[in-house]
């Protein structure tokens, strides 16, 4: 494909979509990201679009709200991950609200296997993803259809809310800096986002990297009020993404990662994190850590109450254990050392060895 011919499918992405990451383009056009990150630069000297964290965006410094068939398809990897790793904060009997959204919507999916459950939500798609669930009830706001997104708004959401009180809320929005916290395109939404918070003890963001460093018009929850951040861990390149990270657990946001590979960028350190059949979150306070829940399943990077996970005696590549006692190999139990068929041959032979060395000295005498 020529460059000519990949740039103009590029910005018809960003138009059709409001946002787009690079690493989506890179998978549409047939081509590293490297080379898409070239195109996104010239389209954005020509100001047809301008680059955000990781993508590109619409010009005009806040991006518009894309429709819920255009957002399906985005970063759907990486809100899988951040879905497993979200339900595996909520416990059985809890009450929760979550909110619209697509991310929000693959949580619904997992919340469905646990049970005892009370779920409130203004989405109809995260009401559809429960209807069946066995042992979870579900509690809709009243409000009027917003078709782009299939949620419910308006006062009658709002008010529908008031009194409430749960444990969490599970929001997701279109983006999330650490100057402005969570925002979106839309007033309505964005007022109805707000009200969740109000209901809720916790707020739980959800939002891959791509939202990260993105500014939208409407605030819903200000920094100060997001207690946790649950997303995917950005790609190498991408700095900036890992400073907007770490200028988030500087203001106390709880980080969990989804997805890690155990390196660290930008000084945000990042713990690998999986969705196995185990459940578990590391989340500590000022910094950024993944879940512990590996592929294996089964558990989870214990956590202490200060927030910091304990450390596993594991031997460093090239070190060696020392035992104390136990059996080895070729050891005897609970010697430590070697097993009674070996030191008996070895005082055998030093034995005789003293005797020899005292046959000698005394022909030598002689």
């Amino acid at each position: 494909m020529f460059a000519a011919e990949r740039r103009q499918l590029i910005l018809e992405m960003v138009r059709a979509n409001g946002a787009v990451s690079l690493r989506e383009l890179a998978r549409v056009v047939q081509t590293s990201e490297v080379t898409v990150r070239r195109d996104v630069r010239a389209l954005e000297a020509e100001g047809l679009l301008d680059r955000r964290h990781g993508g590109a965006v619409l010009p005009g410094g806040f991006t518009r709200e894309s429709g819920f068939p255009q957002k399906s398809h985005l970063a759907t990897a990486e809100k899988t991950a951040i879905a497993d790793l979200a339900a595996s904060l909520v416990e059985e009997g809890e009450a929760v609200v979550v909110g619209a959204g697509t991310t929000t919507q693959e949580l619904a999916r997992r919340l469905a296997r646990i049970p005892g459950l009370t779920v409130v939500t203004n989405s109809l798609l995260v009401a559809q993803a429960l209807a069946h669930a066995n042992r979870v009830e579900v509690v809709m706001t009243g409000g009027t259809l917003r078709g782009s997104n299939y949620a419910l708004v308006g006062s009658g959401a709002e008010q529908s809310l008031q009194g409430l009180r749960v444990t969490r809320a599970f929001l997701s929005g279109s983006g999330l800096t650490a100057e402005r916290g969570l925002s979106t395109s839309n007033m309505l939404s964005a007022s109805v986002d707000r009200a969740l918070v109000q209901a809720a003890a916790e707020v739980v963001v959800l939002a891959d990297h791509t939202k990260l460093g993105t500014d939208t018009m409407f605030q819903t929850v200000p920094t100060d009020l997001i207690s946790r951040l649950v997303t995917d861990e950005p790609p190498a390149h991408d700095d900036r993404a890992a400073t907007e990270l770490q200028a988030l657990a500087d203001q106390g946001v709880q980080i969990a990662v989804a997805g890690g590979t155990g390196g660290s960028a930008g000084g945000v350190s990042g713990v690998s994190a999986g969705a196995g059949s185990g459940s578990g979150s590391g989340l500590v306070a000022g910094s950024v850590t993944g879940a512990g829940a590996g592929a294996s399943g089964g558990g989870s990077g214990d956590v202490h109450p200060a927030g910091r996970q304990s450390r596993r005696d594991v031997p460093l590549p090239g070190q060696r254990r020392t035992h104390a006692a136990g059996p080895g190999p070729g050891q005897g139990p609970g010697s430590g050392g070697p097993g009674p068929q070996l030191r008996s041959a070895a005082a055998s032979l030093a034995a005789q060895e003293t005797g020899e060395r005292a046959r000698v000295a005394d022909l030598r005498r002689r």
